[in-house]
């Protein structure tokens, strides 16, 4: 399959790895990762699923997420669902690293795409790790695709560059 673009269906037997968000911010109480089926969710729920290459890295940690939580309440008033976060990390990772942000809640998830390999198949990978990107599927269609190239930037994938475009 090559790269996403809008106008695009969103694929089949897409799935990520994650740990559901308890409440708690403990950063070592953790539960068992769990599958989401990316494909049958994104179906039903208008959603930005933001790529990363790592957790805890340093634009990702800096600038990345916060420009999430900034802006969190403009992306629910423009009807999204939910923010997905994958990294090639595995899920306790991503659960830890969604916990140390202070998200409690499912309104932002952190999840594994463990080998890659939903970005694999779309072609956005360096290496071991996904490409900076973001997407927004609505209700199963893909209303905006881009990747950030250029080190330490997300115009393309930040908040308000995906804000942007809805």
């Amino acid at each position: 399959m090559s790269a996403l673009k809008a106008g695009d269906s969103f694929p089949e037997g897409v799935t990520f790895t994650y740990v559901a968000p308890s409440g708690d911010t403990d950063l070592t109480v953790c539960g068992l990762p769990i599958q989401y089926d990316a494909s049958k969710e994104f179906a039903n729920k208008k959603v930005v699923l933001v790529a990363v290459p790592g957790a805890f890295t340093p634009t990702c940690q800096q600038q990345h997420v916060p420009s999430y939580l900034a802006k969190l309440e403009e992306f629910k008033s423009k009807g999204v669902d939910q923010i997905i976060f994958i990294a090639s990390n595995d899920a306790w990772v991503m659960a830890a690293w969604g916990k140390a942000n202070g998200v409690k809640d499912e309104s932002i998830l952190f999840m594994s795409d463990a080998d890659c390999k939903f970005s694999k198949t779309i072609g956005w990978t360096q290496g071991d790790r996904t490409k900076r990107y973001a997407i927004v599927i609505d209700h199963g269609k893909v209303t905006y695709a881009e990747l950030d190239e250029v080190p330490k930037s997300i115009a393309n994938t930040g908040a308000e560059g995906v804000l942007a475009k809805l």
